[in-house]
């Protein structure tokens, strides 16, 4: 009668850990399918526009050949990237980022795109 038991108690146990591991690899299975669904979401967030932020000051410096330009704001050195979509203009003249001189009044709008700051356009104020 023992022996009965027993065998009765470990074939229950094997059955319920068997049942616990197919019940872990149901779960595991559903959550790649989860990520993936996830992902456009994340793309969707990056597709929308970021916020147009803007910062008036004072140029402290230019490199042409890096295309960046430095404003000293009202909060600090701000550091921008400048790339072929970005206009500089003194009133309605364009211009370009070599016309842009250290010490010149500007206002940048500006787009933060992966950890930068991206110029979209820099107007420079005109001397009185």
């Amino acid at each position: 009668m023992n022996k009965v038991i027993a065998i009765i108690v470990s074939l229950l146990f094997v059955f319920s850990v068997a049942g616990l591991s197919f019940a872990v690899e149901q779960k595991a299975a559903p959550a790649p399918a989860e990520k993936k669904e996830a992902a456009p979401a994340k793309a969707e967030e990056k597709k929308a526009p970021a916020k147009v932020q803007q910062v008036t000051g004072e140029v402290t410096a230019v490199d042409v050949k890096a295309n960046t330009l430095a404003v000293k704001g009202k909060k600090g050195d701000v550091m921008f990237s400048v790339d072929d979509k970005t206009t500089v203009t003194v009133g309605k003249e364009k211009k370009t980022l070599a016309d842009v001189k250290v010490g010149a009044k500007v206002t940048v709008k500006y787009v933060e795109m992966d950890g930068k700051n991206v110029a979209k356009s820099i107007a420079i104020a005109e001397a009185k």
